[in-house]
């Protein structure tokens, strides 16, 4: 196994790799609760939703570890998913919605193969790759405010503050406190601590009935077959070829960001800022994309997270398989984790947004061409509820504002096109 992993080559141990890899579980641990409530919402079941998620993160984690030796995690991801339920399943059925997210990955196995994705990552501005981060932020975080009932509904002014003084959003609120302050402390596996101290304080309020017993919180997994193999392919016809593009753009960017960005804190990167295996990372995404799809889960992608790992010591893929390890096991908690109520995961998205939004500090507001476009990418999310959309609209004023401004130079050729495609989105024709 040493020699496999090349320990000493990369002057680490078993120890240490096996502490990263508990770290970088307990930062990411969250999504075993927050994607099957996310995914819940579309009328999925909850539980078979948790083991489908637990079962792609361990699977695709594993074979990170053993296909490229990076310690790189993966899992569902955030944002992702709420674009999935929210706006793709919402409309069309979670049935369509798992078949949009496979040929996503089809699409992103052959841009990573092809090598394609570089020349995308190369068209594609900083600052509209940070803005759609941001802005999937915001979504994320008014998708919680409104998970949590601390955001509802108004007619005056379409949106208002709850009551705070009911039960769940006090609930949420105080969820909200826990995680910040675990945050604040950076103690790891913040979220996860503080949507299990919520999910206890709601026993205390008599928010809901408090375990009784041993079986309460071990049990055996839950059933896959109400979600397994449920794509339908012939209702993804239905979705605009856009939509099924955002899927591809954004894991495309959010994946190649997360490479680079853990890559570098590994220090991976070779002279040229490029992350050897790159290929290989981009496949087991990829596979992870389709596999999760096929068992009833939203885009598997990396995990940020997993500089958390590395930030302890773990330098090569035996942290991915310890992490992967440690997924698995957490599929005999299935009853604990229908005793989480909403309003304990509520805080987690709020949280997981607050993390995302800074990616605004990528972005040059000094310089109107490059805020302007960024600014109606980041906004359009959260108020037309849409990813998508905001991502259309920021092709299409990047290179409008850019020629008009006499920096036409600074517009790759290849946004022209996906400003024209972004056009024939609106129009309803793509």
């Amino acid at each position: 196994m040493e020699k496999f992993f090349k320990f000493k080559e990369f002057n680490t141990n078993l120890k240490t790799e096996t502490t990263a890899g508990a770290t970088t579980f307990m930062t990411m641990a969250y999504i075993i609760f927050v994607n099957p409530f996310i995914l819940s919402t579309t009328g999925m079941d909850f539980g078979a939703v948790m083991t489908a998620t637990i079962i792609a993160a361990g699977v695709t984690t594993i074979l990170m570890g053993l296909l490229t030796n990076y310690p790189f995690a993966l899992a569902s991801g955030m944002g992702l998913n709420a674009f999935f339920a929210f706006v793709v399943a919402s409309q069309f059925g979670w049935q369509a919605a798992l078949a949009a997210v496979f040929i996503s990955g089809v699409v992103f196995l052959i841009l990573a193969v092809t090598g394609a994705i570089a020349h995308i990552d190369a068209a594609v501005p900083t600052s509209l790759k940070s803005a759609v981060a941001a802005g999937i932020g915001l979504f994320i975080a008014f998708i919680g405010l409104q998970n949590a009932g601390i955001i509802v509904g108004y007619e005056a002014t379409q949106v208002t503050l709850g009551n705070l003084t009911d039960p769940g959003p006090m609930l949420s609120l105080i969820g909200l406190l826990f995680i910040a302050v675990l945050m604040a402390r950076k103690i790891r596996g913040a979220i996860l601590i503080g949507i299990l101290l919520t999910t206890i304080v709601s026993f205390i309020m008599g928010f809901q009935p408090a375990p009784t017993g041993f079986g309460d919180i071990f049990g055996p997994p839950a059933s896959l077959s109400p979600i397994l193999l449920q794509l339908d392919f012939r209702a993804v016809f239905a979705i605009p070829l856009f939509v099924i593009f955002s899927f591809v753009f954004v894991d495309v960017f959010d994946t190649m960001g997360t490479l680079l960005g853990t890559g570098a804190r590994a220090g991976y990167l070779d002279k040229d800022g490029r992350l050897p295996k790159v290929n290989k990372a981009m496949l087991v995404d990829s596979i992870g994309t389709m596999g999760g799809a096929l068992i009833g889960t939203s885009t598997v992608t990396t995990y940020i997270e997993s500089t958390a790992g590395i930030s302890e010591g773990g330098k090569t893929g035996f942290t991915s398989v310890v992490t992967g390890i440690l997924f698995f096991l957490t599929l005999f908690l299935a009853p604990l984790a229908g005793l989480v109520p909403a309003e304990a995961t509520a805080p987690a998205l709020i949280i997981v947004g607050v993390l995302m939004v800074g990616a605004v500090m990528k972005i040059d507001f000094d310089d109107f061409t490059e805020a302007f476009p960024a600014f109606l990418t980041i906004i359009f999310m959260p108020l037309a509820y849409s990813i998508a959309d905001g991502i259309a609209f920021g092709f299409i004023a990047f290179p409008l504002v850019k020629v008009v401004a006499g920096k036409s130079k600074e517009v790759h050729w290849l946004l022209y096109i996906l400003a024209a495609i972004s056009l024939v989105h609106f129009f309803g024709l793509f």
